[in-house]
């Protein structure tokens, strides 16, 4: 049975393939990816598989059984990214698609759940049997910035006490891996997220904690967050998108306690000291 991993490079998909290469044969990997030679690092066969070129898409899923479709990082095109790809996995007979969606996708007030929603609708609508794995906040959105908070003493957003239920890449990755090789999953939705939810004011005093350094957290109006974040060098789209992520995570749109992430791994989800250790490493 081949599994196809799509946005193999990216920093999800490399996790989820060198983790699968410890459960699977090698042989039955492909990565599918925009550049193949990019994927000469993960030891698997790579085929040129482009979102918005149906015609690689076509070619890069003969063969395929199982499918792994990882969302695209371009927000605002995957809609249609992703509908190719689906129409593609339905015409050379893809058995199976597990999807990176949002956590909560269905009721979320976050805006990137949209497209999520229509992803999910188009894989109702296709007949190909599916899971939907509904992907909370990876730590490393928040733990990524740490080196500015700690130059800048402060860490700021815009979330206010919001309970965040992040986790580490890798322990989604682990999730992916757990559902691509296990038995049952079909028809599933899981909502994955951190075991402990946390603020980003008690990442801050991880922060602090760790350091030694007095990093308090800083909350912003969203206007102010997104004008900081455009002079750290971000699009000014970008920078507002995320302002107002977070203000939607301040209403606790990143929180769930099901736990349904450790269950499906068999282990805890990564705490948020170890993932500030290893953000500081970097520092």
């Amino acid at each position: 049975m081949k599994i196809g991993i799509t946005g193999a490079t990216g920093q999800l998909g490399r996790l989820v393939v060198n983790k699968l290469k410890e459960k699977v044969s090698s042989d039955n990997i492909v990565a599918l990816v925009r550049s193949p030679q990019k994927a000469s690092d993960l030891g698997v066969e790579a085929r040129e598989a482009d979102y918005e070129k149906p015609e690689t898409l076509e070619n890069a899923l003969e063969g395929i059984e199982t499918l792994l479709l990882i969302s695209g990082s371009e927000v605002g095109k995957r809609t249609e990214q992703h509908q190719n790809v689906i129409d593609a996995a339905k015409k050379y007979g893809v058995r199976w698609i597990v999807y990176t969606s949002l956590l909560h996708a269905d009721t979320s007030s976050i805006s990137l759940a949209e497209e999520h929603r229509a992803t999910e609708a188009a894989l109702k609508d296709s007949g190909i049997p599916y899971t939907l794995l509904r992907n909370g906040w990876y730590t490393e959105n928040y733990t990524g910035s740490i080196q500015g908070a700690v130059a800048g003493g402060a860490f700021i957003g815009s979330a206010g006490e919001g309970k965040i239920s992040a986790a580490t890449r890798a322990d989604f990755a682990e999730a992916a891996v757990a559902v691509l090789t296990g038995e049952g999953h079909q028809g599933k939705v899981y909502e994955l997220a951190g075991d402990e939810a946390f603020t980003l004011s008690d990442l801050a005093a991880e922060i602090s904690r760790q350091t030694g350094k007095d990093i308090p957290y800083k909350n912003l109006p969203e206007a102010d967050y997104a004008a900081a974040l455009t002079s750290f060098g971000l699009p000014e789209g970008l920078a507002q998108a995320i302002a107002g992520w977070d203000v939607a995570a301040s209403h606790d749109a990143l929180y769930d306690d099901s736990r349904q992430l450790s269950k499906l791994i068999g282990r805890p989800t990564t705490p948020l000291s170890a993932a500030v250790a290893d953000a500081l490493k970097t520092v």
